[in-house]
């Protein structure tokens, strides 16, 4: 069972819809109902909205200390979008905030000449294979809606986009995985990924 979490800013239906659709059950975490991690095979962090405010929802519905359990546990924990961007040390997104420091990097505003945000399809270029990959195409498109993004190509940067800039689009530290897309909204590539994630757990 995959457990989404629900702290009031992710666009929880369709990633629940497509996770059900490859296959996995799926349950909605939210402030109260938060259980032993052990009961569950895969954590979703999804994410709309703005980096502190984010951070501060999290904090106040005690997902934080849960999350940190989870990742601990060795099982596998996903996120997506600003999921993603959550992930690291410290976003620049309205204001200076420390984020779940799962990952090394910063989060700051997109610096291209293309038109602020990047919204729609665009394409990977893999830079390191992983089980993630498997299946898809040698290029896959992917649908990205977002203004910020991590600051440089560090070492747990999979996969990249150019966006008059090049843009970390996929990451990956043992466990924890984050994708700066929306799978969700990713068609037949998009379910193939969480395909590839659900093998993970």
């Amino acid at each position: 069972m995959i457990a989404i979490i629900d702290y009031g800013a992710g666009n929880l239906n369709s990633i629940q819809k497509a996770l059900e659709f490859v296959g996995e059950e799926t349950v909605i975490l939210e402030k109260g109902k938060l259980e032993e991690v052990n009961k569950y095979s895969g954590l979703v962090l999804p994410g709309v909205g703005a980096f502190p405010g984010a951070m501060q929802r999290l904090k106040n519905n005690n997902f934080i200390d849960f999350i940190a359990r989870f990742v601990a546990s060795g099982r596998p924990f996903l996120g997506i979008c600003l999921g993603m961007q959550l992930l690291f040390e410290k976003g620049y997104e309205e204001e200076k905030t420390s984020g779940l420091g799962l990952l090394k990097g910063e989060i700051h505003k997109m610096d291209s000449h293309l038109k602020i945000p990047h919204m729609g399809w665009n394409q990977l270029e893999i830079i390191k294979n992983d089980p993630l990959f498997d299946g898809l195409p040698e290029n896959p498109h992917f649908y990205f809606v977002h203004s910020y993004q991590l600051d440089q190509v560090t070492d747990d940067v999979l996969a990249t986009a150019a966006y008059g800039t090049t843009v970390p689009a996929v990451v990956r530290k043992n466990n924890v995985i984050g994708l700066q897309f929306h799978p969700e909204k990713s068609g037949d590539n998009g379910i193939k990924l969480l395909k590839n994630f659900r093998e993970l757990l």
